[in-house]
């Protein structure tokens, strides 16, 4: 018997009639409690409270004027049905939502950044100058995967640089497909491989999106599911990557992929000594007065700079270091943390 839905109804239609229409709302009520009641009929046959209605609506018709055909109150909106699911339904592309939504703060985020020689700040805040000549993991884990390929700056150096990105966004299924991007040395496309600037045809599709900072010079790339912001340069004849990337991402993976650049650093047979650069006083002079003008802290991206234009004789590298800096202005979590000295 659904005798109380009527009853909450008319109760609900009636409670805030005023002014010279309030009558005819009334009446209009009325009918529909009784329309209601007569709905109910057959399965409140044996209850008092579907009698005690009938026969108060009939006095109440009678004391009011209301003719029983006529105009009924429109129906009250049902309220929406419950979403069991909650908040992860609506904005599971979403990760700082969906992280806000389970533990009340908001997610914390790591940088890590390959540039010029290249050098490599881990999301650990180490700073290493690397050879890793061929082909090196920067990010292996269960959302990301990005290779950086060097080669020597110049014929029979031990200085190497980043010639070539490849970074794949892993499948996942509510948001994206699988998507992959390259850029190599002159050839900075701002679109996936497949040719699309999103994450494809899935409802959280858009949580993924390509975007062109300079032609053929900076590209970002937003990855909203998971926290995360990527930028990939070209300065003189060099890439550079830079990643913002939510802790915990970045701390996805397992025992198995433990050779990751922006984890662990290059391996110490790898490193190389930024002091051992400069074997001409005039080079290092030149070089430091040049990065200088581009950055005035003495910090590693300064050392970083000074090794790679006195390596290299290319001024150009003073615009990777400084574009690198830029990117950790941006990235860093902690402002406090963006100058490293050693």
């Amino acid at each position: 018997c659904k005798i109380l839905r009527c009853n909450s109804e008319y109760v609900a239609a009636t409670l805030n009639l005023r002014g010279s229409s309030r009558n005819t709302a009334y009446c209009n009520a009325l009918r529909s409690y009784s329309h209601c009641t007569r709905k109910t009929a057959r399965t409140c046959r044996g209850d008092l409270a579907y009698h005690s209605a009938v026969h108060g609506i009939e006095d109440l018709m009678i004391q009011n004027n209301c003719s029983k055909e006529g105009l009924t109150s429109p129906p009250r909106p049902r309220p929406p049905a419950p979403n069991h699911q909650g908040f992860e339904s609506l904005d599971i592309c979403n990760y700082e939502k969906s992280f806000l939504y389970k533990h009340g703060q908001p997610p914390s985020y790591q940088h890590c950044a390959a540039f010029g020689d290249p050098h490599i700040r881990t999301f650990h805040d180490d700073f290493h100058t690397c050879r890793v000549e061929g082909s090196w993991p920067l990010l292996d884990n269960d959302y990301l995967f990005v290779q950086a390929t060097s080669s020597p700056v110049v014929k029979g150096s031990n200085a190497t640089v980043t010639s070539k990105l490849t970074i794949i966004f892993k499948n996942m299924k509510e948001c994206i497909d699988q998507k992959v991007y390259q850029a190599e040395i002159d050839n900075l496309p701002a679109a996936f491989e497949d040719g699309s600037v999103n994450g494809g045809e899935r409802p959280g599709g858009s949580s993924l999106a390509i975007r062109e900072r300079s032609p053929g010079r900076h590209v970002e790339i937003h990855a909203e599911y998971i926290g995360t912001t990527i930028a990939v340069r070209q300065a003189g004849r060099q890439l550079s990557f830079s990643i913002r990337a939510a802790e915990e991402v970045a701390r996805a993976f397992t025992e198995e992929q433990d050779l990751q650049l922006c984890v662990g650093g290059c391996p110490r047979s790898q490193r190389i000594s930024r002091s051992e650069c400069c074997h001409g006083r005039v080079a290092a002079e030149t070089a430091r007065a040049l990065c200088k003008e581009m950055l005035p802290v003495e910090d590693v991206y300064f050392q970083s700079c000074v090794f790679d234009v006195a390596t290299s004789g290319d001024a150009n590298f003073t615009m990777a270091a400084h574009g690198a800096l830029e990117d950790a202005r941006v990235f860093l979590p902690n402002a406090e943390k963006l100058h490293i000295f050693q």
